[in-house]
């Protein structure tokens, strides 16, 4: 019964979406394919996995204990506040905190968490702002 919950609401989810992208206003600078495209393809295939999950439920998934839910809503509302931190903070800064979090409550050391987040924080910024020229959120520190 959950995974036809859950399947419903996705597919809910993915109309929204839809009806979302549909109020995208293009600009007459836009390429062929249109800032429409990808957020319909990402409706598309959220729509279709769910479809699957409503209609093709597991007999009874088994739910994980309390404790593993409780690291599942820390995850979430580290991502939340990943997003909050990032103007402020600056992307390297919020990214490196975020992914070290995140490396950690996966299971590395938390020495090994926190050079994987660093880590992870400077070879995304190499490589996006760097080397391909994209913008990416200024912290405090100027980058």
């Amino acid at each position: 019964m959950s995974d036809r919950i859950f399947g419903i609401f996705g597919l809910l989810l993915a109309i929204g979406f839809a009806f979302a992208a549909f109020t995208i206003e293009e600009s007459f600078l836009s390429d062929a394919v249109g800032p429409k495209a990808f957020p319909l393809i990402v409706a598309t295939i959220l729509g279709l996995s769910s479809l699957v999950i409503a209609l093709r439920p597991d007999a009874e998934p088994d739910w994980p204990a309390l404790r593993r839910l409780v690291e599942v809503v820390s995850a979430v509302v580290v991502m939340a506040l990943y997003a909050k931190l990032l103007p402020v903070a600056g992307f390297v800064i919020a990214t490196a905190l975020a992914a070290t979090y995140l490396s950690w409550r996966l299971g590395s050391p938390l020495v090994g968490a926190i050079a994987t987040g660093f880590g992870t924080s400077i070879g995304i910024y190499v490589v996006f702002h760097l080397v391909l020229g994209l913008s990416l959120a200024r912290g405090p520190l100027g980058f």
